[in-house]
């Protein structure tokens, strides 16, 4: 995968992430990177909302350590780490995305580094075959989400959204080629119901955009009267008094987020602490305080989200075979975006 996308990789070399809330900009060489012993990397696609207060509270317990955090969709930081790879030093020290089938691809390719974080034998694991590779920092869940002003029935089933009238010429789904949780989705979605049932969201006129937060932008807004959406992503909109409700179908579309160490991190230690404390019980609580669903049992679930408790959302989410997801992920993207030009 690392070398298809090498040509676009290339082209963007000079991209700068969106660094929100960084105490610095990240080291420009191999040696200045070193030298900052302090410091840590890390490469995501998730939110503020989700990730700033956990890099206060590991700021908190470990003062003194820079922490760099680069925000972007997952396609941007596989492009930008392949560019890195290109010129030969990997910037990053960790790297937590929802993006699964890319973390197959990494530990394949030998990039990461094997590390069971304390406390894993508390932890929900959604990965039957870990190895410590990488591990599941939330159970991402997507859902349909409506605007409650436009849509007053809520939709009982996936298969509402693709022949309800409602949802004609208004229903939106995030890009593939540039969300993780996009991608998964779509793969879920074929899995349970076949590649049809897109072909029919389609025809009942629903539209691609350009991530998972613009959206669900668009359906607070009033653009769009639903949207397949990012449980955090939405939760934040509804924080803010966006008219929104996250309806989970039985057929849930759970997608572990996971956090990976790179092998040749230039700050290892401070990553693993990282790890450590990003599956603490502290941690996960402000995971569940953000609106997504954490992988530890000892947090209390906020009622104003709906969000599922994290054993359903495991057990009830569509199982899927992740190394077939790797395997059809270039397929899938360009089927989705030769059907939805």
């Amino acid at each position: 995968m690392f070398k298809k996308i090498l040509m676009a990789a290339l082209m963007i070399m000079s991209l700068v992430l969106t660094g929100c809330g960084e105490d610095k900009p990240a080291d420009t060489g191999n040696a200045n990177n070193k030298q900052n012993a302090n410091k840590l990397v890390i490469y995501t696609s998730m939110k503020e909302s989700l990730i700033g207060g956990i890099i206060e509270g590991f700021k908190a317990k470990n003062p003194g350590v820079d922490v760099d955090w680069q925000s972007a969709g997952a396609g941007k930081i596989m492009a930008k780490l392949e560019a890195e790879r290109q010129s030969g030093h990997l910037m990053a020290d960790i790297i937590w995305t929802s993006e699964v089938p890319d973390f197959y691809q990494m530990k394949n390719e030998g990039l990461l580094e094997q590390y069971q974080p304390a406390g894993f034998d508390e932890l929900l694991n959604p990965f039957d075959d870990y190895d410590g590779s990488f591990t599941a920092a939330r159970l991402g869940t997507l859902g349909i989400v409506i605007n409650v002003n436009k849509v007053t029935t809520e939709p009982t089933s996936w298969e509402t959204v693709a022949t309800d009238p409602i949802y004609k010429n208004s229903f939106g789904i995030a890009d593939p080629a540039l969300s993780g949780t996009a991608l998964m989705s779509i793969a879920l979605l074929e899995k349970q119901f076949g590649w049809d049932y897109i072909v029919r969201l389609r025809d009942n006129g629903a539209t691609k955009s350009k991530g998972s937060g613009r959206v669900v932008d668009d359906t607070a807004d009033g653009v769009l009267n639903a949207c397949i959406g990012v449980d955090y992503i939405t939760a934040g909109k509804i924080d803010k008094g966006a008219p929104l409700k996250m309806i989970y179908p039985k057929e849930m579309l759970t997608v572990p987020s996971p956090v990976a160490i790179f092998k040749d991190a230039d700050h290892k230690d401070n990553a693993k602490k990282f790890l450590d404390y990003l599956v603490s019980q502290e941690a996960q609580q402000m995971v569940a305080n953000a609106g997504a669903v954490p992988v530890r049992r000892d947090v209390q679930m906020p009622e104003r989200y709906n969000l599922p408790n994290p054993e359903d959302a495991l057990a009830n989410g569509i199982k899927i075979n992740y190394d077939e997801v790797l395997e059809n992920k270039d397929d899938t993207v360009k089927k989705f975006s030769n059907l939805f030009k």
